[in-house]
């Protein structure tokens, strides 16, 4: 009896230390978030109008590390390139979207108005990969709208968002959400494949050539313009270094707890977000934002309380072999994930 008090009272302590490193993960995860929105925020206050430049240094910092990982194990693909490439297509999109509305809006409606890629991923894992959610699920999905339309009505008032354009900033990240959607759930397929450094190092690959693309025929004079200095050169590479964190350390936490403790544990990046747009620009925040907030985050929670599970399906990826896929609505919350949200 006494042995197996004992074993019980290690493992209860080794399940209490899982969940403390794992909150504060999400919490190194939740700040790179805000520090990221951050630098994107900064360049543009100081003029510089080069979203896709900004992404492709991420994609090449992923490259460098991961890509190498993958020459030296010499081993085939387990997923055929050309999904890889349309998965870097639209998370190149998604991120320079929305690294383009800060541009136009403030750092916390960006932050905010980014929940609106779980509507997209609820969508599109129901219609394509047969993903099944509950009442609650849908409760929980459509109280969050409600509170994304209060930081609407915030930013529809004069001085509420911040920025010189902030609807038309709301609606580049509300479009910009759709593509991380699309990008999540490519990577939520694409990570089944038990390789997560394989995913990484295309996408890094990938979303670097695309970049690449889009930099030669539409940013080169926006580059031209950019007045260099020190101060910018820095924030670049902060960028590229705080993205490239999130890129590396998002598998590891979906490992230890699923996304529902993970994107429960990034909404403090909004709250970040606040804390960087007092201190650093001396904005007043609206209140309407505040109650948007909360309204927010208690959809969240009563979409995390409920877990629905559905059958697994086979996909068939290359013409010769299918792919056991087993979709979890708790996995469905994959929506801070796979892309960056600065």
């Amino acid at each position: 009896m006494e042995c197996r008090g004992c074993c019980n009272w290690l493992k209860n302590h080794e399940s209490l230390c899982s969940v403390l490193f794992t909150l504060f993960l999400g919490q190194i995860i939740s700040f790179t978030l805000a520090t990221t929105s951050f630098a994107a925020s900064y360049l543009a206050t100081r003029g510089v109008d080069a979203p896709v430049t900004q992404s492709f240094f991420t994609y090449l910092g992923l490259t460098s590390i991961y890509g190498s990982i993958m020459l030296f194990r010499r081993k085939k693909l387990l997923v055929p390139w050309y999904y890889y490439a349309l998965l870097a297509f639209v998370d190149v999109q998604g991120n320079f979207l929305c690294i383009k509305a800060f541009q136009y809006t403030s750092i916390t409606s960006v932050t905010l108005f980014d929940c609106w890629t779980i509507v997209w991923v609820m969508i599109l894992t129901w219609v394509f990969l047969g993903t099944r959610y509950n009442v609650w699920q849908y409760i929980g999905a459509a109280t969050c709208v409600v509170g994304l339309c209060f930081a609407l009505l915030s930013d529809a008032r004069i001085g509420g968002g911040g920025g010189s354009r902030p609807l038309f900033g709301d609606f580049l990240v509300t479009v910009a959400t759709l593509f991380y959607a699309l990008s999540n759930v490519g990577e939520e397929f694409c990570v089944k494949q038990k390789d997560i450094v394989e995913v990484i190092s295309m996408l890094g690959v990938f979303g670097m050539l695309v970049s690449i693309c889009q930099i030669t025929l539409f940013e080169r004079h926006n580059l031209e313009a950019i007045e260099w200095s020190t101060d910018i050169i820095l924030v670049f590479a902060g960028f590229a270094v705080g993205t490239c964190l999130f890129y590396s350390l998002l598998p590891l936490i979906l490992k230890l707890s699923g996304a529902t403790l993970f994107n429960l544990s990034i909404l403090t990046s909004d709250m970040w977000a606040v804390i960087i747009r007092i201190l650093f620009y001396h904005e007043e925040v609206n209140w309407l934002y505040y109650v948007s907030f909360a309204i927010v985050v208690m959809g969240l929670v009563i979409y995390c309380k409920t877990e629905n599970k559905s059958e697994p399906i086979k996909i068939d990826v290359d013409g010769h072999s299918s792919i056991q896929y087993e979709v979890l609505g708790e996995e469905s919350l994959e929506s801070r994930d796979g892309s960056f949200r600065p």
